[in-house]
């Protein structure tokens, strides 16, 4: 199985499926500490999910930031992974990445070859969304928010939400809840949409470079 490849600027090369290759769209689960990311992946994917959850320990207490997550007990030390067959010949990975600032080395690793990522905001913490905007956005990777709204926490408009993420009028932000199937599919639905939307738009405005004689790069 073959992933679906994208460049810097989301651009897709020759499709794999249309060539008959069986290949896979690769999207992430992004976010900060606690926001619901083992929880989308685990509900949403076909398969046993692949999960990498470590207990929290009383010597992590001084460098994990529980601010607003008092209660969790586990987190995820490497990634946790998911899988959606679509149709036969293309299926779907989720690889949730971990929400700890000292796991976050291993981002750039996951995000190799993704077509997207949904970040995850948790209206309690906002400002825990930061670090994955600036993420994507410095990378040229789209990406969508899905606000999830934990019970009890306040609620927030969308506008509210774009506003104070700083995020661009064009970046779609949905309100979900993570638990349900119904929310999560159409998360991924908006992420592929508007990714699609994002590599035609890179393509359009960074068109290949031609040479005389109608090939491509090079020198003349």
């Amino acid at each position: 199985m073959d992933f679906v490849r994208f460049d810097n600027h989301g651009a897709a090369a020759a499709s794999d499926e249309e060539a008959g290759t069986p290949v896979a769209l690769k999207i992430l689960i992004a976010g900060g500490f606690g926001v619901g990311k083992t929880t989308l992946v685990g509900t949403v994917t076909q398969i046993r999910p692949l999960h990498t959850e470590e207990l929290l320990t009383e010597s992590g207490r001084h460098v994990d930031d529980l601010s607003g997550v008092e209660a969790k007990t586990t987190t995820t030390v490497a990634m946790d992974f998911g899988r959606i067959d679509i149709r036969k010949g293309l299926a779907v990975y989720l690889f949730g990445t971990p929400g700890q600032d000292r796991f976050w080395f291993l981002w750039d690793e996951l995000a190799v070859g993704a077509m997207g990522a949904v970040i995850l905001a948790d209206t309690r913490r906002l400002d825990a969304c930061f670090p994955a905007v600036d993420f994507f956005e410095n990378r040229d990777i789209p990406f969508i928010v899905g606000v999830n709204h934990f019970d009890g926490s306040r609620r927030r408009s969308i506008d509210e939400v774009r506003s104070a993420l700083d995020l661009h009028s064009g970046i779609p932000v949905l309100a979900c809840d993570v638990r349900q199937l119904e929310d999560d599919k159409q998360l991924l639905v908006t992420l592929v949409e508007y990714a699609t939307e994002f590599m035609r738009a890179g393509q359009e405005e960074d068109p290949s470079p031609t040479v005389p004689g109608g090939g491509e790069g090079g020198d003349p």
